[in-house]
């Protein structure tokens, strides 16, 4: 089973995203876990993911979480699937980051 994590400033704006994903997930009979948290978390909650999104707001962070999560594709999630909170546009990144 695949992890994958969505980190966000507070990990509470991706709590709608995650739901559309898992949405999405169950569709495609993908099975994984999706779960979100703050940014600070990310050493702790994200370092045995399969794969890392990030909401647009901290694409900044990119570096600092590749740092702390060695290893692990990381990517930002488009302003526009973020957005439309567009699920499996956002699967779909975290399975090509993945290559699943």
């Amino acid at each position: 089973m695949k992890k994958i994590v969505l980190l966000c400033a507070a990990g509470m704006s991706t709590s709608m995203l995650v739901s559309k994903m898992r949405e999405a997930a169950a569709e495609e009979n993908f099975e994984c876990t999706i779960d979100a948290f703050p940014t600070h978390e990310a050493k702790e909650r994200a370092s045995d993911a399969d794969a890392i999104l990030l909401g647009p707001q901290v694409r900044f962070s990119k570096r600092k979480i590749s740092e702390q999560c060695p290893g692990i594709p990381i990517d930002a999630i488009d302003m526009r699937i973020y957005g439309r909170m567009d699920g499996k546009s956002a699967l779909d990144l975290a399975r090509q980051l993945m290559g699943a």
